[in-house]
């Protein structure tokens, strides 16, 4: 249901600046499984998908053998500048050592907007806590070394983008950007 969510509040942000013909690139995807929610949210649009892990885009790939998948990672992706309308980037900037790099990175290769989502903090590490989560690491997931509550997150992203939406569904914070 918390996912289902997150995907709605996603969509709602992102889908109706979408035109069709124009292109989305999905980095950090993972598995796919996101991947085939984000396909299903306007017809004719070009996604491309993009991972760092071979193992993980393998799985995309037969998950989606529609869709063209890359080996890239965040911190050099291998498209000319401003190659695509949007970006996604959800759930990925938390796990990252340098923030600021993988969002230069996004401002150079996005047109228009930027979907961007990382958990809420303090929010994510305290429903972690309450359900037994992470005990020892005081409900901080493993692999998360970045944290933002929403004003944190906006700030952080506020050297090249402009926030133009704000969603916060349960315990998440998805923000809809314009490259300065």
């Amino acid at each position: 249901m918390l996912v289902d969510r997150f995907f709605a509040a996603a969509e709602r942000l992102l889908a109706p600046t979408l035109q069709t013909g124009q292109s989305l690139l999905e980095v950090g995807c993972g598995p796919g499984y996101s991947t085939q929610r984000i396909a299903r949210w306007k017809e004719n649009i070009e996604l491309v998908g993009g991972d760092l892990s071979p193992s993980l885009l393998e799985h995309a790939k037969k998950l989606n053998p529609a869709i063209p998948f890359v080996h890239a990672s965040v911190y050099s992706l291998p498209h000319a500048d401003k190659s695509f309308d949007a970006v996604l980037l959800m759930e990925v900037l938390e796990h990252l050592e340098h923030p600021q790099a993988a969002l230069s990175e996004l401002h150079r290769v996005a047109r228009n907007h930027v979907l961007l989502s990382t958990p809420r903090e303090p929010l994510w590490r305290f429903l972690n806590f309450s359900r037994g989560k992470y005990i020892s690491d005081f409900g901080n997931t493993p692999g998360h070394i970045q944290h933002w509550s929403t004003r944190g997150l906006k700030k952080e992203v506020s050297t090249f983008f402009n926030v133009l939406d704000v969603a916060t569904p349960v315990p998440w914070t998805i923000l809809l950007l314009s490259p300065k």
